[in-house]
């Protein structure tokens, strides 16, 4: 009977009741290394020394490089989404004025989570520009963002607010490029670009 390759176990030596647990150790380390280094430094070896598993495991898991990337990119996303949702239900809650939405959403793109999501989300992005296998999940990325923004729009009183949604999401985007680029928050440039869209909106569903 032959002996599975040094680094790489064969499935059955998996421990699949940590099966959870060591995916989600993968994707972190992937998402790690993707801000740290971009997708072209990636490689199966330095991710699973990264999450201190072996070749085996993380081929077990992720048997090509685009599922891994997707699942990491979907991870991220997910956990993102969650966290605005909160604080869309804060300013639902506080019933604001555009200009304190302006103000909170600014402080949002000046001031990201910690951790390396943000650069990492944009190298998947850039990733999926590249590898037909990442769009849909790039697409159902923003799709997730289009459909937060539509609801938090909803309940600041603007009409139709699906419609204006992916502006806001475009606008918020580029403004986060822009800050990891530059490494300047430019308070009050994005709060007037964002309280203009805003009022825009706004002054929409009036007419």
């Amino acid at each position: 009977m032959p002996t599975p390759t040094k680094g790489r176990e064969a499935p059955a030596a998996i421990d699949r009741r940590r099966a959870p647990e060591t995916r989600e150790r993968i994707l972190r380390a992937t998402l790690a290394l993707l801000a740290e280094e971009g997708t072209a430094a990636l490689s199966n070896r330095r991710i699973a020394a990264a999450a201190d598993v072996s070749l085996g495991s993380l081929t077990y898991h992720f048997p090509s490089q685009a599922s891994l990337l997707r699942e990491s990119l979907l991870l991220y996303v997910g956990e993102e989404v969650a966290r605005l949702e909160a604080v869309a239900a804060a300013l639902r809650a506080r019933r604001p004025t555009p200009e304190e939405v302006a103000a909170d959403v600014e402080a949002l793109v000046g001031r990201p989570s910690g951790g390396p999501g943000p650069l990492a989300e944009l190298e998947l992005h850039l990733q999926a520009a590249r590898d037909p296998e990442l769009q849909e999940a790039s697409a159902r990325c923003f799709a997730a963002y289009d459909g937060l923004a539509a609801s938090a729009l909803g309940a600041l009183g603007v009409a139709d607010p699906a419609r204006h949604a992916s502006a806001f999401v475009a606008l918020i985007t580029g403004l986060g490029v822009r800050r990891l680029g530059t490494g300047a928050a430019e308070a009050e440039a994005v709060t007037g670009a964002l309280l203009t869209l805003l009022r825009g909106a706004l002054a929409a569903g009036a007419d």
